[in-house]
């Protein structure tokens, strides 16, 4: 009965042990990944692996991004990710794939390139549903509620990294029930969340709606607004989102690691 007894509890004593050093484990698996706010919906995203991926580089017409970011030279990403024609996600992603002979990926808008000058080897043409690897991560092409004039249609994307962590941006969306699946099957640890709200977009109060009925991220980045006139303020977007835990506000220029 002495040795019984004296067994249960060194299994009781170890196994918070074991689970620690498993945990631990677990963590150093996990490698730094950088998002910088560039305005916008400007985001530059790089990889452990180092893969650089600009994502909607509306740059140099754009208030919201700082000066030093303004200057296209600075840039050298591997792929350039377009989510629908609008200018003010388009931006500069043409002349910047001209320059460093990035790739650009986006959803048959192709003709709008070639007519730009851009090079057919540089174009990455995708679609809704549609899975690339880009590096040493993958990108999920997901569905948007938005216009896409003069070309293509709407999308978000989900990049998901070598550890299984993933990021979402929304681009130019209302809220719509298949965000349900985007969760299901992706299950994104941050949100890159459009709250511009006014006449062209989801509020931030129904944005953060969306966050809370379909997804269960850790952080939320506020996007799209500040930056025009047409778009919420600052101030609105603070009242109606930042008690929220999970809501991280990012200065233009500003790099988060996690």
């Amino acid at each position: 009965m002495l040795k019984a007894s004296m067994l249960i509890f060194a299994l009781l004593t170890t196994t918070p042990i074991f689970a620690v050093q498993a945990q631990s484990q677990k963590n150093k698996t996990k490698k730094d990944i950088q998002i910088t706010w560039l305005g916008h919906a400007a985001f530059e995203v790089v990889s452990s692996g180092g893969t650089k991926i600009l994502i909607d580089p509306f740059l140099k017409e754009n208030p919201a991004t700082p000066a030093e970011f303004k200057d296209l030279s600075r840039y050298k990403p591997n792929f350039i990710l377009v989510t629908h024609s609008h200018g003010d996600h388009l931006g500069d992603a043409i002349e910047i794939a001209k320059a460093s002979k990035a790739k650009l990926v986006s959803v048959n808008f192709p003709a709008l390139f070639q007519k730009e000058g851009l090079p057919e080897e540089l174009i990455q043409t995708i679609n809704v549903g549609g899975t690339v690897a880009l590096g040493d991560v993958k990108v999920h092409v997901v569905p948007a509620m938005h216009g896409s004039e003069p070309s293509g249609r709407p999308v978000g994307f989900v990049v998901e990294f070598a550890d299984g962590r993933s990021v979402y941006h929304q681009g130019d969306t209302w809220i719509f029930g298949d965000m349900a699946l985007i969760q299901e099957l992706y299950h994104p640890n941050i949100i890159l969340m459009n709250v511009g709200g006014k006449a062209y977009g989801q509020s931030p109060e129904v944005a953060l709606l969306a966050a809370n009925r379909y997804f269960k991220p850790q952080i939320i980045i506020p996007m799209h607004y500040a930056s025009l006139p047409t778009l919420s303020t600052e101030a609105e977007v603070r009242q109606a989102i930042e008690k929220d835990r999970r809501v991280r506000f990012m200065k233009p220029g500003e790099t988060i690691i996690f």
